[in-house]
């Protein structure tokens, strides 16, 4: 088992890491009878894109030596009323930690970030789109 989730009344759960003990709390949005005071599941989901993205850049990162520290994500997530799923992700990566990126490790990062187990999980029916921002 990976996780336990417990609701915990007012639109809220918390959920628990079990191999950690790490938790977190949600709540639903503001635009569907919640209060909007922590990640809806849904900003999980589009959050955990970007996440996912930066961890096997870091590790594609690792292996070929090209150092992405201090490389940033930010996530727009865009729902749509009917049915009510998320319907785009824009996740804008402002790529830091060298001065320059040879084409070829722009190359192996793109391929990592586009190719990371979220990104491949999501339903095709949800629009990724993806920037990417270099260094000059």
């Amino acid at each position: 088992m990976t996780s336990k989730i417990t609701y915990t009344g007012n639109l809220r759960t918390e959920m628990t890491h079990l191999s950690s003990g790490s938790k977190v709390e949600t709540d639903a949005p503001i635009d569907n009878n919640g209060k909007g005071e922590r990640f809806s599941p849904t900003d999980l989901v589009a959050t955990a894109l970007g996440s996912c993205m930066l961890t096997i850049m870091g590790i594609a990162g690792n292996t070929h030596s090209i150092n992405i520290t201090g490389t940033e994500v930010e996530i727009t997530k865009i729902m749509t009323a009917a049915p009510r799923k998320i319907g785009e992700i824009i996740v804008k990566l402002n790529v830091k930690g060298q001065d320059t990126y040879l084409q070829k490790e722009k190359a192996i990062l793109e391929n990592a970030a586009l190719t990371c187990p979220v990104f491949l999980s999501l339903s095709e029916d949800t629009k990724k789109t993806i920037e990417f921002q270099w260094p000059n």
